[in-house]
């Protein structure tokens, strides 16, 4: 039996009760402009409470997916279904939806109060209902202080939450957000991403997130789909996507990783991966199911180490000797590039490039000189388990 990934500890996960009912539904959807198909056939089920990321590079289609849930595209084929009820030719404003765009989109000339209260007073709301939901919304996003101020006024953080109080006075029953913190500075784009977990979590709401940040994807949602070409690559929690890739196109889209072509061998009863850029076949453990054959394997660079001496052979090691080839301190971490050596590369043609892989290691101790320098030989290892395989 191989090796795999034990239980996260959670206690939402709705996606794995057959009895759920889904709160949106996109049913059989496919989207065409024209001659161009952006949506191709996909189908996709989203939970109350849940917070679901969008995740693919630019022209995948993520956006446009969210755009028919808002109501701003009609489906070319398909059904999307909001509580059971087909809303696919429901206008945007009759549905309980409320979309933050990645501009804000606030009026200039209104306060931030005003701003919050617009969508209430364009529902004819009484005043003492809308006077207490935006003090309301003001204290939920810490901004009672600022409520008579214009966005003119403000920093683009205190901005993106006016425009967050004012999606969520409707309370609609789910939140699209589009790049919502793609305008903000790193640090400040990070504090933000843990602020909106806590508030959906608060609030007990369903958040819909379009990104093709990686790391804001796998900060906030509870599940990502990555999409590619309008079809779902894969869809999973953020630790199945980065621990467990589906294929080729999700691991080297997720985060950091080392991808090596080669093929897959049973030999004495173990599966090993071999390829003419490695002297010896390594040690690997696919699901039992997986054939023999073509295949690549990637290993994320945390999981490899890196050494000057070689290490004691072991069952389930898995070790290449390289030389260092550059190095990057970056604080927290130091990331070393080794390129395999070239008695290691038997068999590689003189115009192929030399393997090279990445390892990242934490910088436990403080450093005054690194142990590791540019052109040392080392030793690069990692456990048989780390390698996920992967069909080419």
């Amino acid at each position: 039996m191989a090796k795999t990934l034990g239980p996260v500890r959670r206690a939402f996960a709705p996606w794995d009760d057959p009895s759920a009912t889904p709160l949106i539904r996109f049913e059989a959807i496919t989207k065409r402009f024209g001659d161009f198909t952006a949506i191709d056939n996909v189908s996709l089920d989203i939970y109350e409470r849940e917070f679901f990321a969008l995740l693919g590079p630019s022209g995948c289609g993520k956006t446009t997916l969210m755009r028919m849930l808002a109501g701003f595209e009609t489906p070319t084929e398909g059904r999307v279904l909001l509580d059971g009820e087909d809303i696919s030719q429901v206008p945007p404003h009759k549905r309980p939806v409320n979309m933050m765009f990645q501009s804000y989109a606030l009026f200039p000339h209104m306060s931030v109060a005003d701003n919050i209260a617009f969508g209430l007073k364009q529902d004819g709301l009484p005043a003492g209902d809308i006077k207490a939901r935006v003090e309301e919304m003001l204290s939920l996003v810490k901004l009672e202080p600022f409520a008579r101020r214009r966005p003119d006024q403000l920093s683009g953080g205190q901005r993106q939450r006016v425009a967050l109080a004012r999606s969520l006075a409707k309370r609609p029953k789910v939140l699209l957000l589009d790049e919502p913190l793609g305008a903000l500075d790193k640090k400040l784009r990070e504090e933000t991403q843990f602020e909106l977990m806590d508030l959906q979590e608060k609030l007990g709401m369903t958040f819909l997130i379009v990104t093709h940040d990686q790391e804001e994807a796998m900060t906030v949602a509870d599940r990502i789909a990555v999409m590619n070409h309008g079809s779902f690559e894969q869809i999973d929690p953020p630790s199945v996507i980065y621990e467990q890739p589906n294929s080729r196109y999700v691991a080297d889209f997720i985060g950091d990783v080392n991808l090596l072509d080669g093929a897959l061998e049973t030999r004495g009863g173990a599966r090993v991966f071999s390829s003419k850029a490695l002297s010896n076949p390594l040690p690997v453990m696919p699901p039992d199911d997986t054939p023999d054959g073509s295949a690549c394997i990637a290993i994320r660079p945390e999981k490899l180490s890196v050494s000057l001496t070689e290490p004691e052979q072991a069952d389930g090691l898995a070790m290449l000797k390289g030389t260092v080839w550059d190095i990057a301190y970056m604080g927290d971490v130091s990331i070393f590039h080794v390129r395999l050596s070239d008695e290691v590369c038997t068999g590689q043609d003189k115009d192929e490039t030399v393997p090279v892989l990445r390892a990242t290691i934490a910088n436990t101790t403080r450093l005054v000189e690194r142990p590791i320098a540019w052109d040392d030989a080392v030793w690069v290892t990692w456990q048989a388990d780390a390698a996920v395989v992967l069909p080419r």
